[in-house]
């Protein structure tokens, strides 16, 4: 009996583990915060500190290391304001991990220190997945809450609580907490044709083709953003939608639900505003895309895929790897 990639089980046991910013396994103690958790945290002989210059990380960093982890005595020079840090969480060990923003920009950070963002953190695989993935978290809630000085309600003041995981106006007493917002991105497939949808936005690289993707609007279930994005995108329209795996993307603070999606149709009408370009890809265009890891088109016909640990990366090379029958 045939089967497609709709009936059967994913190739990994959990695909989510193979993109970038997923490996996080700090114990958050979301619910079990008290106020003056931070403080509690601070007097720990084994804190750590990542350091933020807005959502980028300040790095200590030369030719042989690259650590993103400051001891409390060696923030000094990192102009941190201590009465916003955010508690991350726990190691196994109990030490806490914190998140901490900075007054250093690009043009102020001193030597051997530098500023990189989550795109340059990933691709140029400048840590550790496990700290990388905590790099998505702090980054994000820096974000928020930065973001979150003042009630949406009545316009008052607001303070951190929780540790940087609530947000309570000091007039009204409104409370807000952090925000994620979900974000799909799916392969199409043409089963008959044994084909997938891909397309380039303007501010892609140049030769790089990727999934499309865009926002789960309120009210709306993750099944039916993939059936609307995608018409919307690309006039393709969707049967079934098979969700595969999901990544923490830092920029600002979205869930990247990476899902497969049917055609039931094949012929495209592209969003002019949106896409430079979509098109149906064979197997083996895809595979020998996928194959080239430099991320730079070398001719004007070549193309590119999206970075490694990019959610669209693991969808192209899960569906040629997926086995087809049983």
């Amino acid at each position: 009996m045939t089967k497609t990639i709709f009936d059967l089980h994913s190739p990994h046991p959990e695909p989510s583990t193979f993109v970038a910013f997923a490996e996080n396994h700090l114990d958050r103690q979301s619910e079990h915060r008290a106020d003056d958790c931070v403080e509690k945290a601070l007097k720990h002989p084994g804190a750590h500190f990542l350091a933020f210059s807005g959502a980028k990380l300040i790095v200590k960093h030369d030719e042989k290391i690259i650590d993103p982890l400051f001891a409390p005595y060696e923030l000094a020079g990192l102009e941190p304001t201590i009465d916003e840090a955010i508690l991350l969480g726990f190691l196994p060990n109990g030490e806490p991990r914190l998140a901490v923003p900075s007054g250093l920009t690009e043009e102020t950070v001193p030597g051997p220190f530098k500023i990189a963002d989550a795109r340059m953190l990933y691709r140029q695989q400048m840590l550790p997945e496990e700290l990388l993935g905590q790099f998505a978290q702090g980054s994000s809630l820096i974000t928020w809450n930065a973001n979150n000085r003042f009630c949406g309600r009545c316009g008052g003041p607001m303070d951190g609580a929780a540790g940087g995981y609530r947000r309570i106006c000091t007039a009204c007493g409104h409370m807000v907490f952090p925000r994620t917002d979900p974000v799909v991105i799916m392969l199409t497939v043409d089963i008959e044709r044994d084909l997938c949808l891909l397309g380039r936005s303007p501010h892609f690289a140049p030769g790089m083709y990727s999934c499309l993707a865009g926002f789960v609007e309120p009210g709306e279930t993750i099944e039916n953003a993939v059936r609307r994005e995608t018409h919307e995108e690309s006039g393709i329209r969707i049967g079934r939608v098979r969700y595969h795996a999901s990544q923490p993307w830092p920029l600002p603070h979205s869930l990247m639900i990476g899902c497969y999606a049917e055609a039931r149709s094949t012929a495209i009408k592209r969003d002019e505003q949106e896409l430079e370009d979509v098109r149906w890809f064979t197997r083996a265009e895809t595979e020998a895309m996928l194959e080239r890891s430099t991320g730079v088109a070398t001719t004007p016909d070549e193309h590119i895929p999206p970075p490694k640990g990019a959610i669209a990366h693991q969808l192209m090379r899960d569906w040629l790897t997926w086995p087809e029958r049983s």
